[in-house]
C-alpha cells in the first residue's frame, strides 16, 4: 500500500512558510474574550452627574412602569409572548431595582458643548471626583467613563486636556478602577485613531500606568470612516492601527444620517444607510475582539400614555432588531428608555434559551439531533448563553439545568480555539 509522499521536512517547510500568517491571525483576530459586554451605554452631560444618578434612573424607570399598569402589563403590551411574560416581567423589575445602568458615559462632547476652558476644567475634575466617590460607595455601574471631544483641529487641544485632567483626578484617589471606558467621537481618519493610541501611550507613561491599560471606543458617525476616498473602508485599518487599544465600534445614528443628507424624519437605526454602515462595522470587527454597539433612538418616552407607549414599542422593536443582527449593545438617553431596553433583551434571551441549551447539550454530549451543529455554531450558542447570564436574563441555575454546564465551562466553550476543539 502506497503511503504519503510528503516527508516531515516538507511539512516543516509549509509550517515555516505560514508562520508569519499564523502570528498575524493570532494577534489580530483573537476572537471575543467572552468577558461581559454591557447591553447599553447611558449618556448624560458630564456636569449633571452625581453618584445618585444610577439609582435615580432606576427609580424613574420603575415609576414609568407603575404609571402604565405595572411590569406585567408593560411586558405584555410590548409584545412578550404569554409563555415568557411572567419571567420577563419579574426579571426586568429586578434588574431595574438592582442594576438599572450597566454602562455610563459622562459626555463632554455633543451633550456638553463648548463652555470655555475654565468651566470644562472644573467640570472634568468634578465629574472624575464624583465617579471616584461612586466607585468607593458602590454606586457606580459596572462600566463607566467619559466621551471626550473629537480630535479634529478645532477641538483637539480641549479634548486631550480633558482626558488628561480626568485621568489625573481619578488617579489622585489610587489606581484606575476596573470598568473604565473612554469614547472617541467624530472619527474620520485612521490617523486620528493612531493619534489616540499614541496619546494613550503618552498618558500611560506620564501617569505611571501599565502599558496597554487605556483602551477606547470609536464612534462611527462620519461617512469618511466607513468609506474612504480610495473606495475602501478605513475601519479595519483603524482597528489594527491601534494595536489592540480599540475596544468597541459605536454607531452614531444622527450624525451619520445627517452627513448623508437623510431627512430628519427618516433618520433611524433601521434606515438602509444605517444598516450598510453597521454591516461594514460588523465585517471590520469580526473576530478581532472589538465589540459592536448600535446607536440610539431620539424618540423619547415622554408625554401622555399613548406617546410613551409608542416610544416604548419603537425602542423595543429596534433593540430586538439589533440583537437579531448581532449588535448586543445600544445607547439610552432617558430613564424610561431602560424599560424597553431590558424587556427586549430579557425576552430575546428567554425565548432563545431552551433551544440553545438543548443544542449545546447535544453537541457537548455528542448526541445526534435534528440540528447538526459545527464547532463555530457551538461557540455561538455558548456565547449567546453567556450574554444571557451577564444581563440577568438567564440564571446560573437555568444554565446548569438546561445545558448541563456551569458558567466557567460555558465561557471556555464560547472562547474555544480550533486547536482545542480538535483535541476535544
Amino acid at each position: 500500500m502506497t503511503g504519503p509522499a510528503l516527508t516531515p521536512d516538507d511539512l516543516a517547510h509549509i509550517d515555516h512558510f505560514l508562520e508569519p500568517a499564523d502570528r498575524l491571525l493570532a494577534r489580530r483576530y483573537p476572537g471575543d474574550d467572552v468577558t461581559r459586554q454591557p447591553v447599553h451605554t447611558v449618556y448624560v452631560p458630564a456636569d449633571r452627574y452625581t453618584p445618585a444618578l444610577t439609582a435615580e434612573w432606576g427609580a424613574a424607570a420603575l415609576d414609568a412602569v407603575a404609571a402604565h399598569g405595572g411590569m406585567d402589563a408593560v411586558a405584555r403590551d410590548l409584545g412578550v409572548p404569554e409563555e415568557f411574560a411572567d419571567d420577563v416581567a419579574a426579571l426586568v423589575a429586578a434588574k431595574l431595582a438592582s442594576e438599572p445602568i450597566e454602562d455610563l458615559r459622562l459626555d463632554f462632547e455633543d451633550g456638553y458643548g463648548d463652555r470655555g476652558d475654565q468651566a470644562e476644567d472644573a467640570d472634568v475634575r468634578r465629574a472624575a471626583g464624583r465617579l471616584v466617590e461612586a466607585v468607593a460607595g458602590g454606586e457606580a455601574p459596572p462600566f463607566f467613563g467619559i466621551r471626550i471631544k473629537g480630535l479634529e483641529r478645532p477641538t483637539r487641544g480641549r479634548s486631550i486636556r480633558s482626558l488628561d485632567l480626568f485621568l489625573a483626578t481619578m488617579l489622585e484617589a489610587g489606581d484606575l478602577p476596573d470598568g473604565l471606558m473612554l469614547t472617541l467621537p467624530k472619527v474620520t481618519t485612521v490617523a486620528q485613531v493612531e493619534a489616540m493610541a499614541r496619546l494613550c501611550d503618552l498618558l500611560e507613561q506620564h501617569h505611571g500606568l501599565a502599558a496597554g491599560r487605556l483602551r477606547f471606543e470609536l464612534q462611527v458617525e462620519t461617512p469618511q470612516i466607513v468609506l474612504g476616498a480610495d473606495g475602501t473602508s478605513p475601519l479595519p485599518r483603524a482597528i489594527h492601527a491601534a494595536e489592540g487599544r480599540v475596544s468597541g465600534l459605536h454607531y452614531g445614528t444622527y450624525d451619520y444620517s445627517a452627513a448623508l443628507g437623510i431627512a430628519p424624519g427618516h433618520q433611524s437605526l433601521d434606515h438602509p444607510a444605517a444598516d450598510h454602515a453597521k454591516n461594514v462595522m460588523q465585517l471590520a470587527a469580526a473576530q478581532t475582539g472589538v465589540r459592536l454597539s448600535d446607536g440610539s433612538t431620539n424618540i423619547l418616552p415622554v408625554g401622555d400614555a399613548d406617546a410613551v407607549r409608542a416610544a416604548w414599542l419603537l425602542s423595543a422593536r429596534l433593540t430586538r432588531r439589533s440583537l437579531a443582527r448581532g449588535f448586543f449593545q445600544g445607547w439610552d438617553l432617558h430613564p424610561a428608555q431602560l424599560v424597553p431596553r431590558f424587556v427586549a433583551n430579557v425576552r430575546f434571551y428567554r425565548e432563545g434559551f431552551a433551544p440553545a441549551a438543548a443544542r449545546l447539550r447535544a453537541y457537548v454530549d455528542r448526541v445526534p439531533g435534528g440540528v447538526l451543529d459545527e464547532p463555530a455554531t457551538a461557540r455561538a450558542l455558548a456565547a449567546f448563553l453567556v450574554r444571557g447570564v451577564a444581563c440577568a436574563a438567564i440564571t446560573e441555575r437555568d444554565l446548569t439545568q438546561g445545558a448541563g454546564l456551569d458558567l466557567a465551562a460555558l465561557a471556555a466553550l464560547a472562547h474555544a480555539t480550533h486547536a482545542t476543539e480538535e483535541r476535544a
